[in-house]
Protein backbone atom coordinates (compact mmCIF):
# COMPACT_ATOMS: atom_id res chain seq x y z
CA UNK A 1 0.00 0.00 0.00
CA UNK A 2 1.10 3.78 -0.89
CA UNK A 3 1.73 5.90 1.66
CA UNK A 4 0.01 9.10 2.19
CA UNK A 5 3.18 10.62 2.65
CA UNK A 6 4.48 9.45 -0.82
CA UNK A 7 1.10 10.38 -2.55
CA UNK A 8 1.85 13.97 -1.12
CA UNK A 9 5.54 13.66 -2.26
CA UNK A 10 4.37 12.63 -5.90
CA UNK A 11 1.62 15.38 -5.90
CA UNK A 12 3.93 18.21 -4.81
CA UNK A 13 6.53 16.69 -7.47
CA UNK A 14 4.08 16.62 -10.37
CA UNK A 15 2.59 20.15 -8.98
CA UNK A 16 6.51 21.75 -9.26
CA UNK A 17 6.78 20.10 -13.14
CA UNK A 18 3.72 21.46 -13.75
CA UNK A 19 4.28 25.04 -12.48
CA UNK A 20 7.73 25.10 -14.44
CA UNK A 21 5.75 23.99 -17.86
CA UNK A 22 3.41 26.65 -17.51
CA UNK A 23 6.16 29.44 -16.85
CA UNK A 24 8.25 28.33 -19.46
CA UNK A 25 5.13 28.10 -22.03
CA UNK A 26 3.28 30.89 -20.73
CA UNK A 27 5.50 33.69 -21.52
CA UNK A 28 6.98 32.30 -24.40
CA UNK A 29 3.70 32.43 -25.71
CA UNK A 30 2.33 35.28 -24.33
CA UNK A 31 5.41 37.02 -25.87
CA UNK A 32 4.66 35.26 -29.06
CA UNK A 33 1.65 37.09 -28.70
CA UNK A 34 2.65 40.27 -28.03
CA UNK A 35 4.75 40.51 -30.93
CA UNK A 36 1.69 42.09 -32.73
CA UNK A 37 2.62 45.60 -30.38
CA UNK A 38 6.04 46.10 -32.65
CA UNK A 39 4.67 44.89 -35.98
CA UNK A 40 1.97 47.56 -35.68
CA UNK A 41 5.08 50.47 -35.46
CA UNK A 42 6.14 48.56 -38.24
CA UNK A 43 3.05 48.81 -40.56
CA UNK A 44 2.85 52.71 -39.49
CA UNK A 45 6.42 53.15 -40.41
CA UNK A 46 6.41 51.36 -43.62
CA UNK A 47 3.10 53.33 -44.55
CA UNK A 48 4.17 57.01 -43.22
CA UNK A 49 8.22 56.49 -43.14
CA UNK A 50 8.95 54.62 -46.14
CA UNK A 51 5.77 55.78 -47.54
CA UNK A 52 5.80 52.20 -49.40
CA UNK A 53 2.22 51.41 -51.29
CA UNK A 54 -0.28 48.60 -50.52
CA UNK A 55 1.49 46.34 -52.29
CA UNK A 56 5.03 47.04 -51.52
CA UNK A 57 3.67 47.02 -48.23
CA UNK A 58 2.05 43.21 -48.51
CA UNK A 59 5.07 41.93 -50.20
CA UNK A 60 7.32 42.75 -47.63
CA UNK A 61 4.89 41.84 -44.54
CA UNK A 62 5.26 37.76 -46.35
CA UNK A 63 8.80 37.58 -47.32
CA UNK A 64 9.64 38.69 -43.91
CA UNK A 65 8.19 35.36 -42.83
CA UNK A 66 10.51 33.43 -44.74
CA UNK A 67 12.38 32.04 -42.14
CA UNK A 68 9.41 30.62 -40.51
CA UNK A 69 9.22 28.19 -43.78
CA UNK A 70 12.28 26.36 -42.58
CA UNK A 71 10.74 25.52 -39.36
CA UNK A 72 11.34 21.67 -40.27
CA UNK A 73 15.04 22.04 -40.02
CA UNK A 74 14.90 23.88 -36.61
CA UNK A 75 12.43 20.81 -35.57
CA UNK A 76 14.87 18.51 -36.73
CA UNK A 77 17.95 20.17 -34.88
CA UNK A 78 16.34 20.64 -31.52
CA UNK A 79 14.69 16.75 -31.40
CA UNK A 80 18.03 15.32 -32.34
CA UNK A 81 20.44 17.91 -31.45
CA UNK A 82 21.38 18.54 -27.59
CA UNK A 83 23.04 21.66 -26.74
CA UNK A 84 24.20 21.01 -22.39
CA UNK A 85 22.12 18.01 -22.33
CA UNK A 86 18.77 20.17 -23.35
CA UNK A 87 17.28 20.06 -26.69
CA UNK A 88 14.26 22.87 -25.91
CA UNK A 89 15.51 25.31 -23.47
CA UNK A 90 18.65 25.95 -25.57
CA UNK A 91 16.91 26.94 -28.53
CA UNK A 92 14.03 28.65 -26.76
CA UNK A 93 16.64 31.27 -25.68
CA UNK A 94 18.79 31.32 -28.52
CA UNK A 95 15.31 32.67 -30.20
CA UNK A 96 14.64 34.87 -28.08
CA UNK A 97 18.31 36.14 -28.16
CA UNK A 98 17.69 36.68 -31.89
CA UNK A 99 14.93 38.60 -31.92
CA UNK A 100 15.96 41.10 -29.18
CA UNK A 101 19.29 41.76 -31.25
CA UNK A 102 16.87 42.52 -34.33
CA UNK A 103 14.63 45.18 -32.35
CA UNK A 104 17.22 46.73 -30.82
CA UNK A 105 19.31 47.21 -34.18
CA UNK A 106 16.55 48.30 -35.40
CA UNK A 107 15.72 50.97 -32.84
CA UNK A 108 19.22 52.17 -32.75
CA UNK A 109 19.56 52.73 -36.37
CA UNK A 110 19.88 56.34 -37.19
CA UNK A 111 17.14 58.08 -39.41
CA UNK A 112 19.50 58.14 -42.12
CA UNK A 113 20.16 54.99 -42.62
CA UNK A 114 16.80 53.57 -42.16
CA UNK A 115 16.07 51.77 -45.90
CA UNK A 116 13.49 49.20 -47.12
CA UNK A 117 16.55 46.80 -47.26
CA UNK A 118 17.88 46.96 -43.92
CA UNK A 119 14.58 47.21 -42.08
CA UNK A 120 13.84 44.05 -44.64
CA UNK A 121 16.75 42.05 -42.84
CA UNK A 122 16.36 42.73 -39.47
CA UNK A 123 12.68 41.77 -40.04
CA UNK A 124 14.19 38.44 -41.40
CA UNK A 125 16.30 38.21 -38.62
CA UNK A 126 13.57 38.70 -35.90
CA UNK A 127 11.08 35.78 -37.48
CA UNK A 128 13.96 33.71 -37.78
CA UNK A 129 14.55 34.30 -33.82
CA UNK A 130 10.89 33.59 -33.37
CA UNK A 131 9.90 30.61 -35.51
CA UNK A 132 12.62 28.96 -33.45
CA UNK A 133 10.91 29.81 -30.28
CA UNK A 134 7.53 28.55 -31.74
CA UNK A 135 9.05 25.21 -32.55
CA UNK A 136 10.82 24.73 -29.33
CA UNK A 137 7.69 25.45 -27.12
CA UNK A 138 5.42 23.47 -29.48
CA UNK A 139 7.10 20.38 -29.43
CA UNK A 140 7.18 20.73 -25.48
CA UNK A 141 3.25 21.02 -25.88
CA UNK A 142 3.11 18.14 -28.60
CA UNK A 143 5.45 16.23 -25.89
CA UNK A 144 3.55 16.98 -22.70
CA UNK A 145 0.12 16.10 -24.88
CA UNK A 146 1.30 12.33 -24.56
CA UNK A 147 1.92 12.21 -21.20
CA UNK A 148 -0.66 10.76 -18.11
CA UNK A 149 -1.79 13.17 -15.71
CA UNK A 150 -1.02 12.24 -12.43
CA UNK A 151 -4.52 12.41 -11.54
CA UNK A 152 -6.41 10.48 -14.53
CA UNK A 153 -5.70 6.76 -15.48
CA UNK A 154 -7.24 7.80 -18.71
CA UNK A 155 -4.67 10.05 -19.36
CA UNK A 156 -4.46 11.22 -22.99
CA UNK A 157 -8.18 11.98 -23.02
CA UNK A 158 -8.57 13.71 -20.16
CA UNK A 159 -5.72 15.90 -20.71
CA UNK A 160 -5.86 16.30 -24.24
CA UNK A 161 -5.78 19.70 -25.59
CA UNK A 162 -5.49 21.12 -22.05
CA UNK A 163 -2.16 22.94 -22.20
CA UNK A 164 -2.90 23.21 -25.89
CA UNK A 165 -5.98 25.50 -24.61
CA UNK A 166 -3.29 27.15 -21.95
CA UNK A 167 -1.11 28.58 -24.39
CA UNK A 168 -3.58 29.20 -26.68
CA UNK A 169 -5.14 31.73 -24.26
CA UNK A 170 -1.40 32.86 -23.22
CA UNK A 171 -0.66 34.12 -26.64
CA UNK A 172 -4.22 35.42 -26.71
CA UNK A 173 -3.40 37.86 -23.63
CA UNK A 174 -0.13 38.64 -25.20
CA UNK A 175 -1.75 39.55 -28.34
CA UNK A 176 -4.61 41.74 -26.55
CA UNK A 177 -1.88 43.76 -24.70
CA UNK A 178 0.19 43.68 -26.95
CA UNK A 179 -2.77 45.47 -29.77
CA UNK A 180 -4.00 47.73 -26.58
CA UNK A 181 -0.94 49.07 -25.74
CA UNK A 182 0.28 49.76 -29.11
CA UNK A 183 -2.59 51.40 -30.43
CA UNK A 184 -2.20 53.61 -28.02
CA UNK A 185 1.68 54.20 -28.36
CA UNK A 186 1.55 55.03 -32.17
CA UNK A 187 1.04 58.35 -32.13
CA UNK A 188 2.56 58.80 -28.66
CA UNK A 189 5.73 57.34 -28.87
CA UNK A 190 8.21 57.03 -31.68
CA UNK A 191 8.23 53.43 -33.52
CA UNK A 192 11.99 53.12 -32.81
CA UNK A 193 11.21 53.43 -29.41
CA UNK A 194 8.39 50.62 -29.43
CA UNK A 195 10.81 48.78 -31.07
CA UNK A 196 13.30 49.13 -27.94
CA UNK A 197 10.52 48.82 -24.99
CA UNK A 198 10.36 45.01 -26.77
CA UNK A 199 13.42 44.33 -26.94
CA UNK A 200 14.19 44.76 -23.60
CA UNK A 201 11.19 42.41 -23.34
CA UNK A 202 12.58 39.71 -25.18
CA UNK A 203 15.46 40.70 -23.00
CA UNK A 204 14.18 39.44 -19.96
CA UNK A 205 12.49 36.32 -21.88
CA UNK A 206 16.19 34.76 -22.50
CA UNK A 207 17.53 35.33 -18.82
CA UNK A 208 14.48 34.09 -17.36
CA UNK A 209 14.74 31.00 -19.99
CA UNK A 210 18.46 29.95 -19.34
CA UNK A 211 17.54 29.77 -15.60
CA UNK A 212 15.07 27.20 -16.19
CA UNK A 213 16.69 23.37 -16.36
CA UNK A 214 15.15 21.09 -18.84
CA UNK A 215 15.00 18.65 -16.01
CA UNK A 216 12.36 20.40 -14.20
CA UNK A 217 10.10 19.90 -16.77
CA UNK A 218 9.87 16.16 -16.89
CA UNK A 219 9.59 15.32 -20.96
CA UNK A 220 9.55 12.16 -22.32
CA UNK A 221 13.24 10.42 -22.00
CA UNK A 222 13.95 10.53 -26.22
CA UNK A 223 17.85 9.04 -27.16
CA UNK A 224 20.45 12.09 -27.05
CA UNK A 225 21.82 12.80 -30.52
CA UNK A 226 19.82 10.54 -32.69
CA UNK A 227 21.43 12.75 -35.43
CA UNK A 228 20.02 14.77 -38.37
CA UNK A 229 20.17 11.97 -40.95
CA UNK A 230 17.97 9.68 -38.35
CA UNK A 231 15.83 12.41 -37.12
CA UNK A 232 14.68 13.24 -40.77
CA UNK A 233 14.19 9.93 -41.89
CA UNK A 234 11.47 9.85 -38.48
CA UNK A 235 9.92 12.73 -40.05
CA UNK A 236 9.63 11.04 -43.48
CA UNK A 237 7.75 7.88 -42.11
CA UNK A 238 5.44 9.87 -40.00
CA UNK A 239 4.75 11.88 -43.19
CA UNK A 240 3.87 8.81 -45.19
CA UNK A 241 1.27 7.94 -42.75
CA UNK A 242 -1.90 9.42 -44.92
CA UNK A 243 -3.83 10.58 -41.98
CA UNK A 244 -0.73 13.17 -41.13
CA UNK A 245 0.43 14.08 -44.90
CA UNK A 246 -2.92 14.53 -46.04
CA UNK A 247 -4.17 16.75 -43.32
CA UNK A 248 -1.33 18.87 -43.09
CA UNK A 249 -1.52 19.46 -47.54
CA UNK A 250 -5.18 20.12 -46.96
CA UNK A 251 -4.54 22.55 -43.78
CA UNK A 252 -2.14 24.50 -46.14
CA UNK A 253 -4.20 24.61 -48.82
CA UNK A 254 -7.23 25.68 -47.25
CA UNK A 255 -4.92 29.18 -46.38
CA UNK A 256 -2.73 29.27 -49.57
CA UNK A 257 -5.49 28.98 -51.90
CA UNK A 258 -6.98 32.41 -50.30
CA UNK A 259 -5.55 35.41 -51.72
CA UNK A 260 -5.04 37.41 -48.91
CA UNK A 261 -6.08 41.40 -48.93
CA UNK A 262 -4.43 42.52 -45.53
CA UNK A 263 -1.96 45.28 -46.98
CA UNK A 264 -4.86 46.62 -49.28
CA UNK A 265 -7.58 46.77 -45.96
CA UNK A 266 -4.86 48.21 -43.73
CA UNK A 267 -4.88 51.58 -46.50
CA UNK A 268 -8.23 51.07 -47.26
CA UNK A 269 -9.04 51.84 -43.32
CA UNK A 270 -6.70 54.29 -42.64
CA UNK A 271 -6.39 56.15 -45.71
CA UNK A 272 -9.32 56.11 -47.35
CA UNK A 273 -11.42 55.70 -44.12
CA UNK A 274 -9.51 58.17 -42.04
CA UNK A 275 -9.59 55.44 -39.24
CA UNK A 276 -7.63 56.25 -36.35
CA UNK A 277 -4.38 53.96 -34.51
CA UNK A 278 -6.08 54.31 -31.71
CA UNK A 279 -9.36 52.28 -33.27
CA UNK A 280 -7.16 50.18 -35.14
CA UNK A 281 -5.31 49.05 -31.81
CA UNK A 282 -9.04 48.44 -30.37
CA UNK A 283 -10.30 46.30 -33.33
CA UNK A 284 -6.99 44.35 -32.98
CA UNK A 285 -8.02 44.18 -29.20
CA UNK A 286 -11.11 42.85 -29.87
CA UNK A 287 -9.84 39.78 -32.23
CA UNK A 288 -7.45 38.68 -29.45
CA UNK A 289 -10.29 38.87 -26.79
CA UNK A 290 -12.31 36.56 -28.92
CA UNK A 291 -9.23 34.30 -29.55
CA UNK A 292 -8.93 34.55 -25.83
CA UNK A 293 -12.51 33.22 -25.18
CA UNK A 294 -12.04 30.63 -28.24
CA UNK A 295 -9.74 29.06 -26.10
CA UNK A 296 -11.85 28.62 -23.27
CA UNK A 297 -14.65 27.71 -25.29
CA UNK A 298 -12.72 25.31 -26.89
CA UNK A 299 -11.31 23.56 -23.98
CA UNK A 300 -15.00 23.34 -21.91
CA UNK A 301 -17.13 22.69 -24.85
CA UNK A 302 -15.64 21.91 -28.40
CA UNK A 303 -13.31 18.99 -27.28
CA UNK A 304 -15.60 16.28 -28.19
CA UNK A 305 -16.09 17.82 -31.60
CA UNK A 306 -15.15 15.91 -34.32
CA UNK A 307 -11.68 18.00 -35.77
CA UNK A 308 -13.25 17.63 -39.57
CA UNK A 309 -16.72 19.05 -38.58
CA UNK A 310 -15.38 21.93 -36.46
CA UNK A 311 -12.71 22.85 -38.57
CA UNK A 312 -14.77 23.38 -41.83
CA UNK A 313 -17.55 25.25 -39.61
CA UNK A 314 -14.44 28.09 -39.37
CA UNK A 315 -13.85 28.02 -42.59
CA UNK A 316 -17.36 28.50 -43.92
CA UNK A 317 -17.88 31.32 -41.07
CA UNK A 318 -14.67 32.76 -42.82
CA UNK A 319 -16.03 32.98 -46.27
CA UNK A 320 -19.51 34.34 -44.33
CA UNK A 321 -17.90 37.41 -43.05
CA UNK A 322 -15.11 38.13 -46.62
CA UNK A 323 -19.39 38.48 -48.40
CA UNK A 324 -20.00 40.84 -45.20
CA UNK A 325 -16.79 42.95 -45.64
CA UNK A 326 -17.89 43.29 -49.49
CA UNK A 327 -21.64 44.84 -48.01
CA UNK A 328 -19.17 46.68 -46.12
CA UNK A 329 -16.87 48.74 -48.52
CA UNK A 330 -19.94 49.02 -50.94
CA UNK A 331 -21.50 51.12 -48.22
CA UNK A 332 -24.22 48.96 -46.89
CA UNK A 333 -23.62 49.21 -43.39
CA UNK A 334 -23.39 52.87 -43.14
CA UNK A 335 -26.73 53.10 -45.26
CA UNK A 336 -28.20 51.16 -42.10
CA UNK A 337 -27.05 53.34 -39.66
CA UNK A 338 -23.99 51.10 -38.54
CA UNK A 339 -20.95 53.18 -38.70
CA UNK A 340 -17.33 52.29 -40.31
CA UNK A 341 -15.94 52.55 -37.12
CA UNK A 342 -17.97 49.90 -35.33
CA UNK A 343 -17.45 47.40 -38.42
CA UNK A 344 -14.00 47.76 -37.95
CA UNK A 345 -13.88 47.45 -34.29
CA UNK A 346 -16.20 44.38 -33.90
CA UNK A 347 -16.31 42.20 -37.65
CA UNK A 348 -12.99 43.39 -39.12
CA UNK A 349 -10.86 42.40 -35.61
CA UNK A 350 -13.35 39.22 -35.53
CA UNK A 351 -12.38 38.42 -39.35
CA UNK A 352 -8.44 39.13 -39.09
CA UNK A 353 -8.13 36.16 -36.34
CA UNK A 354 -10.57 33.85 -37.10
CA UNK A 355 -8.21 32.72 -39.80
CA UNK A 356 -6.57 31.36 -36.76
CA UNK A 357 -9.14 29.78 -34.92
CA UNK A 358 -8.57 26.56 -37.20
CA UNK A 359 -5.15 26.30 -35.68
CA UNK A 360 -6.11 25.15 -32.07
CA UNK A 361 -8.49 22.09 -33.02
CA UNK A 362 -5.98 21.05 -35.55
CA UNK A 363 -2.83 21.25 -33.44
CA UNK A 364 -4.62 19.09 -31.00
CA UNK A 365 -5.53 16.57 -33.19
CA UNK A 366 -1.48 16.51 -34.70
CA UNK A 367 -0.46 15.82 -31.47
CA UNK A 368 -2.66 12.89 -31.36
CA UNK A 369 -1.37 11.54 -34.55
CA UNK A 370 2.49 12.65 -34.42
CA UNK A 371 4.58 9.90 -33.82
CA UNK A 372 6.34 9.54 -30.20
CA UNK A 373 10.27 10.74 -30.56
CA UNK A 374 9.69 13.40 -33.53
CA UNK A 375 6.76 16.17 -32.75
CA UNK A 376 9.06 18.70 -32.74
CA UNK A 377 9.60 18.04 -36.66
CA UNK A 378 6.00 16.95 -37.19
CA UNK A 379 4.72 20.07 -35.71
CA UNK A 380 7.40 22.16 -37.50
CA UNK A 381 6.83 20.92 -40.55
CA UNK A 382 2.93 21.46 -40.12
CA UNK A 383 4.00 25.29 -39.04
CA UNK A 384 6.36 25.49 -41.77
CA UNK A 385 3.62 24.19 -43.88
CA UNK A 386 1.38 26.90 -42.67
CA UNK A 387 3.51 29.23 -42.68
CA UNK A 388 4.43 28.76 -46.61
CA UNK A 389 0.66 28.98 -46.96
CA UNK A 390 0.26 32.43 -45.71
CA UNK A 391 3.12 33.60 -47.71
CA UNK A 392 1.59 32.36 -50.75
CA UNK A 393 -1.75 33.50 -49.50
CA UNK A 394 -0.03 37.05 -49.82
CA UNK A 395 1.47 37.06 -52.71
CA UNK A 396 -1.95 36.16 -54.45
CA UNK A 397 -3.45 39.15 -52.54
CA UNK A 398 -1.05 41.27 -54.24
CA UNK A 399 -1.52 39.28 -57.73
CA UNK A 400 -5.51 39.77 -56.73
CA UNK A 401 -5.41 43.54 -56.19
CA UNK A 402 -3.75 44.14 -58.84
CA UNK A 403 -6.25 42.82 -61.35
CA UNK A 404 -9.00 44.11 -59.53
CA UNK A 405 -6.81 47.68 -60.21
CA UNK A 406 -6.78 48.34 -56.36
CA UNK A 407 -3.93 51.26 -55.45
CA UNK A 408 -3.30 53.25 -52.22
CA UNK A 409 -5.57 55.86 -53.68
CA UNK A 410 -8.23 53.68 -56.15
CA UNK A 411 -10.57 51.15 -54.11
CA UNK A 412 -13.16 50.91 -56.30
CA UNK A 413 -12.42 47.32 -57.44
CA UNK A 414 -12.30 46.53 -53.73
CA UNK A 415 -15.29 45.04 -53.79
CA UNK A 416 -14.77 42.48 -56.55
CA UNK A 417 -11.33 41.46 -55.09
CA UNK A 418 -13.49 40.32 -51.73
CA UNK A 419 -16.03 38.68 -53.50
CA UNK A 420 -13.34 36.72 -55.24
CA UNK A 421 -11.63 35.93 -52.04
CA UNK A 422 -14.81 34.43 -50.60
CA UNK A 423 -15.28 32.19 -53.32
CA UNK A 424 -11.61 30.85 -52.78
CA UNK A 425 -12.75 30.46 -49.33
CA UNK A 426 -15.49 28.23 -50.11
CA UNK A 427 -13.44 25.55 -52.11
CA UNK A 428 -11.43 23.80 -49.49
CA UNK A 429 -14.93 22.33 -47.85
CA UNK A 430 -14.62 20.09 -51.06
CA UNK A 431 -11.98 18.08 -49.98
CA UNK A 432 -12.44 18.53 -45.57
CA UNK A 433 -12.64 14.68 -45.83
CA UNK A 434 -8.82 14.69 -45.99
CA UNK A 435 -8.79 15.40 -42.26
CA UNK A 436 -9.72 12.33 -40.17
CA UNK A 437 -12.74 12.34 -38.02
CA UNK A 438 -13.36 10.84 -34.39
CA UNK A 439 -13.90 7.22 -36.15
CA UNK A 440 -10.91 6.83 -38.37
CA UNK A 441 -8.54 7.89 -34.81
CA UNK A 442 -9.95 5.54 -32.75
CA UNK A 443 -9.17 2.84 -35.47
CA UNK A 444 -5.52 3.67 -35.52
CA UNK A 445 -5.29 3.99 -31.60
CA UNK A 446 -6.77 0.49 -32.31
CA UNK A 447 -3.69 -0.81 -34.58
CA UNK A 448 -1.87 1.43 -32.54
Amino acid sequence: MVSSQSLSSSDSHHGHIGTMRRVLLGIGYFVQGLRCFPWMAVNFFLKDGLYLEPSTLQILQNSSNLPMVAKPFYGILSDSLYIFHQHRIPYIALGAFLQAVSWFAIAFLSPSSISFLSITLYLLLGNLGASIVEVANDAIVAETGKQPTPSSKNSQSSSSGQLQSYVWMASSVGGVLGNLVGGLSIDRLSAQTIFLVFGILLTIQFFITIFIRESSLDLPKSPANLGIRKQLSELVVALQKPEISHSIAWFAASYAIIPALTGTMFFYQTRYLKIESSLLGISKVFGQATMLLWGVVYNRHLKSIPPRKLIAAIQATMAFLMISDVLFVKGMYQKMGIPDSLYVVVISGFLEVLYFFKILPFSVLMSKLCPAGCEGSVMAFLMSAVALAFILSGYLGVALAAYVGVTGDDFSGLPLGLLIQAVFTVLPLYWSSCIPDDASLNTKKKEN
